[in-house]
């Protein structure tokens, strides 16, 4: 009993900071502008903490080049060293890993993007921050069949539902299997006994496996940043117990949405020997292995302020010069058939074919920049939706006025943050998403008194969230249709009521609540032998700081 409570007692004491930053972001000032204000100061720690017992201890630890917990790293399959210099804030995965290594000892490992064919050498170390960057080159044929092979003609496709768009070979498995292989004997140098280590994403399903066969008994944990499909689906992966089976040797496995954690529980009890051991706890060759969901976020109060500081930006006037009056409905998405660009514009044809008094009173911009490269999909996606847009141009399209800007090309996170607060409504349209960032990033930058609308597609994770948003079936047109006609024609009131509780949900729930979250829960699921084996751990000084409870 004894044991019992000491152990107890120690997982409360580590999850007393988490709650109280939590705490504190959820109390904040009597608006939400205040809120969001507030919000961000605590995050870059410009302003004291409202809590007492949790920011100051934050503070505390930080000046004196602490921190929170044992050794994190995180594997990737790409890195993004920074620059020196460089403040641009970073997007997408970058976020959220910066966010879990916030205030703790770390190594973030992965690809550095490089194609080398020379014999692969040891990883290259650059020092950031107390992060260690360690990136490794692949060569011009692990490149093709790792990630353009299998991770990207298969595993995407799978586990976004579009079976019909997989390109299976077994020499793409063999060098994703290799791959694999390759980053757990380079990461292998890097792990300490101590080490909790975290993988990203659908390119390193069976990294977990690689490092158990290599002796490392480490928690590790796995994030699947994209959709999770159901049963059936899954199984259509040839050989897919070498690489979805490969997940149960992760002590936790993330997923955005329950749905997704529900579909991969599924499949863990088609494998051989598999049984659930406890609500979300399966068993699978004497390991057990903890499911979630741990819906991704964004830094909303600095993506807040972002937005307002770029709505004054000379990019903002340009655009807000262009537009000449007009209403700007945004779609923002890289180029991939699963982002339904082409039933948007489709439903955007068909909204301007219904409602003509809108013709001349509203434009949409399409912005798409290219994403995986070398995709059969992406080149058939982007000529579909060029020639749709073309075709919508040319019948409704006026001297003065053009209908839909398709513009095919980057724009910063900065520039982006200032077109969102800019736009009267959002299109989120994809027909499938594990989460979907734009939805966050178009509520957090707009302006609380003058809100956008969100027009978000049903099968986007971010519906869980995003209750204030109007939901779509992506695959209606005319539905998509009229739930833009009503947003065009929504009353402020109305906008302002739907908008602010999002806002308060993303000001609590940002990217890191997600990434304490999950280390909490995978803090809570690591494996030791016997419970003084627990105890011990939890008790050390390595532990004494460690990874607290949402």
């Amino acid at each position: 009993m004894l044991e019992h409570n000491l152990i107890a007692s120690s997982l409360i004491a580590l999850g007393s900071w988490s709650m109280a930053t939590v705490r504190a972001r959820a109390d904040g000032g009597s608006s939400v502008l205040d809120r969001t204000i507030g919000a961000q100061e605590e995050a870059t720690g410009t302003a004291p903490s409202r809590d007492n017992d949790g920011g100051d201890h934050q503070r505390r630890v930080v000046e004196q080049g602490g921190s929170r917990g044992p050794r994190l790293i995180i594997v990737s399959n790409r890195v993004a060293v920074p620059e020196q210099g460089n403040k641009q804030i970073a997007g997408g995965l970058e976020v959220a890993v910066k966010a879990a290594l916030r205030n703790r000892t770390g190594v973030w490992f992965g690809c550095s993007g490089k194609i080398d064919d020379t014999e692969p050498a040891e990883p290259r170390t650059v020092e950031r921050n107390h992060i260690t960057y360690a990136i490794i080159d692949l060569s011009k044929n692990d490149f093709e069949e790792y990630y353009n092979g299998l991770a990207n003609r298969v595993l995407w496709p799978i586990l976004h539902y579009r079976v019909d768009l997989q390109e299976y070979s077994r020499a793409n498995q063999s060098g994703y299997m290799r791959v694999n292989r390759l980053f757990a004997e380079r990461l292998s140098a890097f792990v300490r006994e101590d080490d909790v280590i975290w993988v990203h994403d659908y390119h390193l399903m069976p990294l977990a496996r690689e490092l158990r066969a290599r002796g490392h008994l480490n928690p590790i944990g796995f994030f699947l940043h994209i959709p999770c499909a159901p049963l059936d689906i899954l199984r259509t992966l040839p050989h897919h117990q070498e690489i979805l089976g490969a997940l149960t040797d992760y002590d936790l496995v993330g997923f955005q949405t329950e749905n997704d954690r529900d579909n991969f529980a599924a499949y863990v009890l088609t494998i051989p020997g598999a049984k659930a051991a406890r609500a979300l706890t399966f068993e699978v060759h004497g390991r057990q292995t903890r499911i979630g969901a741990f819906p991704v976020s964004i830094e909303t109060a600095t993506y807040a302020r972002l937005a307002r500081n770029a709505a004054r930006s000379p990019l903002a006037r340009e655009i807000g010069e262009s537009l000449k009056g007009l209403r700007l409905v945004l779609g923002v998405d890289r180029l991939d058939c699963c982002k339904g660009i082409v039933q948007r514009i489709n439903a955007f044809d068909r909204f301007l074919e219904l409602n003509p008094e809108w013709r001349s009173r509203v434009t949409l911009l399409q912005i798409t920049p290219g994403s995986r490269s070398d995709i059969t999909d992406q080149a058939a996606t982007e000529n579909e939706a060029t020639t749709l847009t073309a075709r919508v141009n040319g019948r409704y399209g006026e001297a003065s006025w053009t209908p839909i800007r398709y513009v095919n090309c980057y724009h910063s996170r900065t520039a982006l943050s200032g077109i969102y607060r800019a736009a009267d409504v959002a299109l989120v349209t994809p027909l499938r998403e594990g989460m979907n960032l734009v939805a966050k990033e178009y509520v957090a930058a707009q302006d609380a008194e003058n809100p956008g609308v969100l027009v978000l597609s049903q099968f986007a994770g971010a519906t869980a969230e995003l209750t204030g948003a109007l939901i779509v079936n992506p695959h209606d047109s005319e539905a998509v249709a009229a739930a833009l006609k009503r947003a065009l024609e929504m009353p402020l009131a109305e906008r302002r009521e739907r908008h602010g509780p999002m806002l308060k949900h993303l000001l609590v729930h940002d990217v890191e609540h997600w990434a304490e979250s999950f280390l909490s829960a995978l803090a809570e699921t690591r494996q030791r032998p016997g419970l003084m084996s627990d105890l011990r751990a939890f008790l050390t000084p390595s532990w004494s700081r460690g990874p607290m409870s949402p």
